[in-house]
């Protein structure tokens, strides 16, 4: 029996998005630009994208921070977008803080690097912070 992915008809198309992005654009823009383009792309297939989407964070039920998501799609995915040479452990523990400050429980970090990289992180949400 095949396991199928949380959300993982959605992180396909986000995913076919990107690349297509990536293709078209490049390496070498500011992630603005990606961003941008990322968005487009995303809604002409269809789905319902957000940018620069406010979280909140909270410690002890008070708020300790205000962050923003590059991009939510569905109220499903969080993506963040990155145009750095290569991934970092940085890059990893900022996409899966997201998903711990909201009840989204899947992230993409998607990097319009020289070489297109992206990882995947799930968080199940019942110790988030909120």
């Amino acid at each position: 029996m095949k396991q199928t992915l949380l959300h993982s008809e959605t992180t396909d198309l986000i995913l076919k998005a990107y690349f297509s992005v990536y293709n078209t654009l490049g390496y070498g823009f500011l992630e603005k630009v990606y961003e941008n383009a990322l968005l487009i792309e995303l809604k002409s297939m269809g789905l319902k994208a957000q940018r620069q989407v406010p979280i909140k964070v909270f410690y002890q039920e008070q708020l300790v921070g205000d962050y923003y998501a590059d991009i939510i799609v569905e109220d499903q995915v969080i993506i963040e977008l990155k145009a750095a040479e290569a991934h970092c452990e940085e890059h990893e523990y900022q996409i899966i803080n997201y998903l711990k400050a909201t009840n989204i429980e899947v992230g993409l970090l998607l990097n319009f690097g020289k070489k297109p990289q992206f990882s995947r992180k799930v968080f199940t949400n019942k110790e988030s912070l909120k």
